[in-house]
């Protein structure tokens, strides 16, 4: 036997121990100082965070009104940890009045970290939400029998009418993606605002989250706050808001629209406010909210009449005729036309095929009565003069930019920029667009229908109304804007209360004004004069693949603008139809701040009157 085995041997042995300690050392010093599972659970035996959830911002109307509140609610939270099966199932779902399989399949999900990656088995995780003071009641009188079981308390939305559902928006549960965005300050279980003034204020709506650390005995029962409460802090409640909205004006609009799509924006030409945003078909707003608020959004989504789709900002449509007031005054500061310049309209402009249409009347015209009468001739005729002037634009693509920057300046082509989400910009075409379509060889005649608000001109109903804001104000404009004051704060954005000018001058102005007065005294408006304030008006029939959609644009009073609006209904035909009737209506509730008898008679009417549309209207 070789002397030196039972030498190795025993290097081999302690070698192995050796290595074994090394193993208990790299472990212990992993768990103790690397990993903070022991010590999450350490800490969650002993105490208990508790978020206080502050209480949301009110939002009232410009009269006080108070439209959207809070109403008590609560949340069901769980401990995993502290759960772990020692749980009478079928007590529990009964106090809750809830499946044994909800159960299982809510625990599955909690459990799951596809769908709930902020998951811990330490922490409280959401398991049920908004539970009424009725169902609470119930589950708070055997709440003891359920161990790792919580109660959070919170708020949901309440809405005091049916109204303004575009506008408010709602809130709901944050997603993955808004718990992404905003990790330091969201967690699974949290609410946010997911659309209207709820989504665009939401920082300032939320307030500040509050919390309370708690010490538990071995029990799991609360002992009281850890070190007296010197590391809780207060919930800071949300600011409430004041929007420029006046309620009673949108819940005419909502009723003129009924049976209707389309949309009326009315704004308030010396700030910018706007007055009212109706968006037809609507919905209730009360429908989003509660525990049933996914159940009727999908419902909502799938409704092939899209109600959801808030049609003032989101619609971009042909502005028809009321486009013409952007076309006379570029016209007129560039020098294209005078006042006194008149065109002939032999039902319409005729250049050689060519022919676009139009209803009889006087010929030749000037420019106030062809504002009046809505010529179609002169207005095609400006831009032919325009667009063709080689002395003044060496090439027709230079011509066509100038114009382009005009239309600009007036807030079209882009976003404007009011405080909702989801505005769209429409369209105004430049040289490059149409070179792109026809090569550098096109005219005036090739792009005539822009003159007249067709084509490739796309508006939203709410640039519409800042047109006819923008026209109220001779000249400039504020950005249209939903809310007019933040509680606490002095001021609104900068962004809302600076004043945007056009290109064109304020001579052009008055005489588009005299124009659109001209056209309510005698014109395609009359039916919007009112013996109390000087209405200014300016129709719009909008070419369509189907009927023609009917559109209004207006301002009262004349010298003193309180209110600027824009009516727009698809399909509706003729712009007296249904654009100036409505615009009428909604101006006298305005200024007046009712509607006189007769009017409401003619409201009522409006309101049962229906458009049949088809498939191609969705």
């Amino acid at each position: 036997m070789n002397e030196r085995e039972p030498n190795n041997r025993r290097y081999v042995i302690g070698g192995v121990a050796i290595f074994i300690v090394a193993v208990y050392i790299v472990r212990l010093f992993t768990l103790q100082l690397l990993s903070d599972d022991y010590k999450k659970n350490a800490d969650s035996n002993a105490l208990l965070k508790q978020i206080d959830y502050p209480s949301r911002g009110l939002i009232y109307d410009r009269h006080g009104e108070l439209l959207v509140f809070n109403q008590p609610s609560y949340n069901i939270m769980v401990v995993m940890n502290e759960e772990a099966g020692k749980l009478d199932t079928t007590e529990f779902c009964n106090a809750l009045g809830i499946t044994k399989d909800f159960f299982d399949k809510r625990m599955a999900e909690i459990k799951d970290p596809a769908k709930n990656p902020g998951y811990s088995r330490f922490t409280q995780q959401m398991f049920m939400t908004q539970l009424s003071d009725e169902e609470f009641s119930v589950f708070r009188e055997k709440m003891f029998r359920f161990p790792g079981f919580y109660v959070q308390r919170r708020s949901i939305r309440q809405y005091t009418t049916p109204n303004a559902a575009h506008v408010l928006g709602d809130v709901a549960e944050v997603s993955p993606s808004d718990i992404e965005e905003e990790s330091d300050y969201y967690q699974p279980g949290d609410y946010i605002g997911k659309l209207g003034v709820e989504r665009s204020y939401e920082k300032e709506l939320r307030g500040q989250k509050g919390v309370q650390i708690l010490l538990r005995d071995a029990h799991g029962v609360i002992q009281g706050h850890y070190k007296d409460g010197e590391f809780d802090s207060k919930p800071v409640a949300g600011k409430d808001l004041t929007l420029g909205l006046d309620a009673k004006l949108q819940a005419l609009g909502e009723r003129l629209l009924e049976g209707k799509i389309g949309s009326i924006v009315a704004i308030e030409p010396s700030t910018g406010e706007v007055l009212c945003m109706v968006s037809s078909p609507t919905y209730d707003p009360r429908l989003m909210t509660g525990r049933q608020r996914g159940k009727n959004h999908a419902i909502l989504q799938q409704d092939v009449w899209k109600p959801l789709l808030n049609r003032s900002i989101m619609g971009q449509y042909p502005p028809g005729s009321t486009f013409k007031t952007s076309q006379a005054l570029t016209f007129y500061t560039e020098g294209i036309i005078t006042a006194a310049t008149a065109y002939p309209c032999y039902h319409g402009f005729s250049f050689g095929h060519l022919h676009v249409g139009c209803h009889g009347h006087a010929s030749p015209l000037s420019l106030v009565p062809a504002l009046s009468t809505s010529c179609n001739g002169y207005f095609c005729w400006g831009l032919y003069h325009m667009m063709a002037n080689r002395q003044k634009y060496p090439t027709v693509q230079i011509a066509m930019n100038t114009w382009r920057d005009y239309m600009v300046s007036m807030g079209f082509g882009y976003k404007l920029g009011i405080d909702l989400p989801g505005e769209k910009r429409g369209l105004i075409p430049n040289a490059e667009f149409y070179n792109n379509a026809y090569g550098e060889s096109w005219s005036g005649l090739t792009i005539i229908s822009i003159a007249i608000g067709q084509g490739e001109v796309n508006l939203t109903p709410l640039q519409i109304a800042n047109l006819c804001a923008t026209i109220a104000n001779r000249g400039y404009y504020y950005i249209p804007h939903v809310v007019s004051k933040i509680d606490g704060e002095n001021a609104i954005d900068t962004l809302y209360t600076r004043r945007h000018y056009t290109k064109a001058s304020h001579e052009a102005y008055e005489y588009v004004v005299q124009g659109m007065r001209s056209s309510v005294l005698g014109g395609t408006c009359h039916v919007a004069n009112n013996p109390d304030y000087a209405v200014c008006g300016k129709t719009g029939t909008a070419q369509n693949r189907g009927k023609d959609h009917s559109v209004f644009m207006g301002f009262a009073p004349m010298d003193d603008p309180k209110i600027a609006i824009a009516v727009y209904v698809e399909n509706g035909g003729w712009g007296a139809t249904y654009g100036v009737p409505i615009g009428a209506l909604m101006m006298e509730q305005y200024i007046n701040g009712k509607l006189s008898e007769a009017s409401e008679a003619k409201a009522a009417a409006f309101q049962a009157r229906r458009i049949e549309y088809g498939s191609s209207s969705r």
